[in-house]
């Protein structure tokens, strides 16, 4: 009897499997087989190679590096408790070298407790709690380059066999900037697409950018194999273009650290800048700085430069541009009548306290006279306002510029009929108000009267290229080949350098500079910022330098600045002229100081070299140059444990060496390092900030 209900059961059993064989190859067979036809011919997606952005000289701005979790998971059968113990102790030696935040001794103690604390929580679950193993310890707190990936995985106990110290890693692609916050709103920032995982440009040039940096994505479909099923590439990835911008960072540099320096002077809300290459319309640098209401410190914010605000005075600029084209202007010197206050359309326009009875185009301009621009667009619009929206339209002037930026906006001017109210607002329009420009588009009229009239597209990017092979070159373009002529630019280029260098001037004590001859506009505009009209107030100042042959020209605004335009926005573009002169970028400067002394053998200043080199270079230097008795700093000594010296050493090494250690790096000032916040030799955190005083700061 047991011996039939055995077999009873193992009959029953087969036929339970014969049946489920039966049902599962004849009578399903339609639908596993289209189950299989699923996963066999299921396409996945391969993410591409995002491409590089690069500066004008192909230094990178922004590329994707490939980063490390490692990991140890701590239930490894392979792990034996004797070896770990006699690994442990050069284990740690090495971490504490790679990682000097804990000490060799705590590094043990964290390791092993570690350890324990995870095996104790799988074999001694709380009450109530099922076991579970933690398989995901992470050895590191941050990610590691593959450089550092590398070192680690040959300390001792790592670098034995996977099954045995259950070492592992994660890979995870980063989009890196590796001039930190420089330029960073205008390079913008990656994120995942919210309907696919696709990581895509969310602002700026990443933005303005994707469908080229992006790239094609490729095809992969799987294949049944013996042993299972993998997924094998049908159709490759093509990298997204590198991208070549204008930026140039030497000139970033300066641009964000003296607008940056204007804004903690004068506690504005927020400033812009952008300079821009007058022949070429190539945006050398741009920055946008916001203040943090908790630090009070400024941080890369929102893309200003390309939004359109009430511009000011400097319209008054265009309005004039506009006035000799139609020929209400013919001569610069002939006096208008202005006085101090004029009543047109129902309302009174003020030029107190600094009014005069007349007032030469020059005088307008140069002493930002609203009643002057006012007169002169009425004459020639004042019976058809809704005309000089058109007039500007022919000139190009609300064409998008396409410039590459994420975000641009074009102008605002609102389309004027007959009415009284409609002639008022085209006298705001004429010095700046009634109406919103953008920061940029105000820049490339400046940059027009600079370059002759000709009206060139302002540009963020000049050069496409993949595998670095060129693919294409983007060439300049104009908006319009000439928005004035050459005559009435110079005109205007008399005028804007009144501004600066005139009697009356707006700008005349504080853009005045006896190395660098700059003409430009100041401007202010009061806003509602608060919910009070007035309170706050944007200050501009837009121009361009050298005068005689412009080579650049450049526009800052700022909001909120506790002085006027001129000694806000018009000292930072001052600022920026004097050091773009010192270094040599605007074609005539010296190569090195001169001291007060007098040479015994020439009877003139003795130049002093200052220069962080060996004995052997410095000779070289001295007998090349004729240079007489030169000062030099002398290499600091190399520090082994903690925070390296650099006292002595140029920017650019010692980014370098405390980078390499670390810590990461910010600087004011030019020329050498004279001081650093941390002492040489002291103890630090990774990721630690250090601060460093430059010679010229």
């Amino acid at each position: 009897m047991r011996y039939g209900i055995v077999v009873g059961i193992m009959l029953l059993f087969s036929a339970t499997i014969v049946w489920d064989l039966f049902k599962t190859t004849t009578i399903q067979a339609a639908e596993w087989n289209k189950k299989a036809d699923q996963v066999l011919t299921e396409i996945v997606p391969i993410e591409p190679e995002r491409g590089k952005l690069l500066a004008d000289n192909g230094s990178v701005l922004a590329a994707n590096l490939q980063y490390y979790v490692v990991r140890i998971d701590w239930f490894t059968e392979g792990i034996k408790t004797d070896t770990l113990m006699k690994d442990i102790g050069p284990l740690c030696d090495s971490l504490a070298v790679f990682d000097n935040s804990m000490t060799a001794a705590q590094w043990r103690q964290k390791l092993l407790q570690d350890r324990k604390t995870i095996l104790d929580a799988a074999n001694k679950p709380a009450p109530g709690k099922k076991p579970r193993k933690n398989r995901a310890y992470k050895l590191f707190p941050y990610m590691l380059t593959h450089k550092e990936y590398e070192r680690v995985r040959r300390f001792p106990f790592l670098c034995r066999a996977k099954n045995k110290n259950g070492f592992y890693h994660e890979k995870h692609n980063r989009r890196i900037k590796p001039y930190g916050d420089m330029a960073a709103r205008s390079i913008g920032n990656v994120g995942q697409n919210e309907v696919s995982s696709s990581i895509h440009g969310h602002s700026g040039l990443e933005m303005a950018l994707d469908s080229l940096l992006y790239g094609r994505p490729g095809k992969a479909k799987s294949i049944q194999l013996t042993n299972g099923i993998v997924r094998a590439e049908s159709v490759p990835a093509v990298k997204g273009y590198d991208i070549t911008t204008t930026i140039n960072v030497q000139l970033q540099d300066i641009v964000e650290n003296e607008l940056n320096d204007m804004c903690l002077e004068t506690r504005a809300e927020w400033g812009t800048c952008v300079l821009m290459e007058v022949a070429t319309g190539e945006i050398k640098a741009i920055s946008n700085l916001e203040r943090n209401k908790t630090t009070g410190e400024y941080i890369e914010g929102v893309n200003h430069a390309v939004l359109g605000y009430e511009p000011g005075s400097v319209v008054k600029t265009i309005s004039m541009m506009v006035a000799l084209e139609d020929g209400v202007v013919s001569d610069i010197n002939a006096p208008i009548a202005t006085g101090s206050d004029w009543m047109y359309a129902g309302r009174n326009i003020s030029d107190r306290p600094h009014g005069a009875a007349t007032r030469t185009p020059r005088e307008i301009i140069e002493t930002s006279s609203n009643i002057g621009m006012a007169k002169l667009i009425v004459k020639d619009y004042g019976q058809n306002p809704g005309g000089f929206r058109k007039r500007l339209e022919e000139m190009g002037f609300f064409e998008p510029f396409h410039s590459g930026i994420g975000g641009e906006t074009t102008p605002n001017f609102p389309v004027l009929g007959n009415k009284n109210w409609d002639k008022l607002s085209l006298t705001r329009q004429a010095y700046g108000y009634a109406t919103t420009i953008p920061p940029l588009y105000t820049l490339a009229i400046y940059n027009a009267i600079a370059n002759d009239g000709k009206f060139v597209r302002p540009h963020l990017f000049k050069k496409l290229s993949r595998e670095g092979e060129p693919d294409s070159i983007i060439p300049v373009s104009y908006i319009r080949k000439q928005v004035c002529s050459p005559e009435n630019a110079a005109k205007l280029r008399i005028m804007l350098r009144d501004v600066v260098w005139g009697d009356h001037g707006t700008a005349r004590h504080w853009v005045r500079d006896s190395c660098v001859e700059i003409a430009g506009k100041t401007g202010t505009a009061f806003t509602n910022a608060g919910g009070q009209y007035g309170v706050m107030k944007r200050l501009a100042f837009c121009g361009f330098f050298p005068y005689d042959k412009p080579k650049y020209s450049c526009i800052v605004l700022m909001l909120g600045a506790d002085r006027g335009a001129g000694a806000c926005s018009g000292m930072v573009v001052k600022n920026i002229a004097r050091k773009m002169y010192a270094r040599g970028l605007l074609g005539d400067a010296p190569d090195y100081a001169t001291s007060k002394k007098k040479s015994k053998d020439e009877g003139k200043a003795a130049p002093v070299l200052f220069a962080s080199m060996n004995e052997y270079a410095s000779s070289n230097l001295r007998s090349g140059l004729n240079l007489q008795a030169p000062h030099t700093y002398a290499r600091p000594k190399r520090i082994e444990k903690g925070v390296p010296n650099v006292i002595g050493l140029s920017i650019r090494e010692a980014i370098k060496m405390l980078e390499d250690a670390g810590l990461i790096v910010n600087f004011t000032g030019t020329g050498m390092v004279t001081s650093q916040s941390l002492p040489a030799g002291s103890s630090f955190k990774r990721g630690q900030r250090i601060n460093l005083r430059l010679r010229n700061s």
